[in-house]
């Protein structure tokens, strides 16, 4: 574990803002000089606390008005694997995350689509016939607010 002071949470705030902005850029905002951000900030990716960036599509853009949060309980524990699983899930162009949780349902599931329509369609089509399928509940995203995380 890394110990961050308060330029580090900066330097991250900065990049969760906008991560395709450079050391100078960030340095410039912060008082520091190019070398210096870079320098931290090749330190916290060294230290893991960075592990990439990551570019977000505004998928309402691209035609695909329609988040739904499914949450899976497989049927037969034992007879699927969960690997079994998730390999079938994550090869469904429409499912942007599988997740394994704890609690009632053993998978949740974040489904992009067109429409309420072109959901049914993915729903029926792929998502009923996974490997050990059972209990099924969709939640529809109505807004979504994104925060960068506990930095301070």
């Amino acid at each position: 574990m890394i110990d961050l002071d308060d330029t580090d949470r900066a330097i991250l705030r900065a990049l969760a803002e906008d991560a395709a902005q450079g050391a100078g850029a960030i340095g410039r905002g912060l008082g520091l000089s190019q070398p210096a951000a870079w320098r931290r900030i090749r330190r916290l990716e060294e230290a893991g606390v960075l592990r990439g960036r990551r570019l977000v599509l505004d998928t309402a853009a691209l035609g695909f008005g329609v988040t739904v949060f499914l949450g899976i309980k497989l049927a037969a524990k034992g007879r699927v694997s969960l690997e079994d699983f998730e390999r079938a899930a994550t090869a469904i162009p429409e499912v942007q995350t599988v997740q394994h949780v704890l609690g009632l349902f053993d998978y949740r599931l974040r489904i992009i689509a067109r429409d309420i329509a072109d959901f049914e369609r993915v729903l029926r089509r792929r998502i009923m016939t996974l490997p050990g399928i059972g209990q099924i509940e969709a939640n529809v995203l109505l807004s979504e607010e994104r925060r960068p995380g506990p930095l301070g």
